[in-house]
């Protein structure tokens, strides 16, 4: 039996359709901080603050002003945010690709861990964010993947459950979390492999689909 064509195709966000990465951050704010670089890193993406940011249980000024405290960064807090959001760039065939789907009628979502500081600057920067129909982002539903709760979030979104749906994460965990709820899913290695995998299942990715 063949399945149906998916509906909809829920992205993750970094390391999807962006990279990232907080050293770059790090070494900017290092300089002016008490810690070394990779203490200055691990404060920001893997201390409880993050999960509390992107959770929304801080705002952007409450979780900046306790990072620059931990790290004891001596710069404004305007300053900490610029160094804090720049560190993405984008996944230039995944965006495509994305982008061949929206030409052809098919719906997307951003489906996201984030935090609003990050957020901001990848709407001011990245044009290709205001192109998605969804955006279900971690601080604002006030759950992170895996919880279910935040994947129910999607379904309510979307309007789709079960196999109509395929998403690409490039976290074994909340794919997982996705394949529970009889989502199509993608664990996202490199886009040489993600883009032939939607193909097979039927999707327009390329432009003259």
């Amino acid at each position: 039996m063949t399945m149906n064509v998916p509906k909809v195709v829920v992205f993750d966000l970094g390391k999807v359709l962006v990279d990232f990465d907080y050293r770059i951050a790090a070494a900017k704010i290092a300089p002016r901080a008490k810690l070394t670089l990779e203490q200055v890193r691990h404060a920001m993406d893997h201390s409880p603050l993050l999960y509390r940011f992107e959770t929304g249980l801080m705002t952007n000024e409450e979780f900046a002003v306790e990072v620059c405290a931990v790290c004891g960064f001596s710069g404004t807090v305007g300053e900490f945010y610029e160094a804090f959001a720049d560190i993405f760039s984008e996944i230039q065939p995944m965006i495509a690709m994305q982008g061949a789907l929206r030409a052809n009628g098919i719906p997307t979502c951003i489906f996201s861990n984030t935090n609003g500081v990050a957020i901001g600057h990848i709407r001011r920067r990245f044009p290709f964010f205001a192109n998605f129909d969804h955006y279900i982002l971690s601080y604002e539903i006030g759950a992170m993947k895996p919880d279910a709760k935040i994947y129910a979030a999607v379904e309510r979104a979307v309007g789709q459950t079960g196999e109509a749906i395929v998403y690409l994460d490039d976290r074994a965990e909340n794919i997982q979390g996705g394949l529970d709820r009889g989502w199509r899913a993608i664990l996202h290695e490199t886009p040489a492999k993600t883009i032939p995998a939607l193909r097979q299942m039927g999707l327009p990715v390329s432009a003259n689909s």
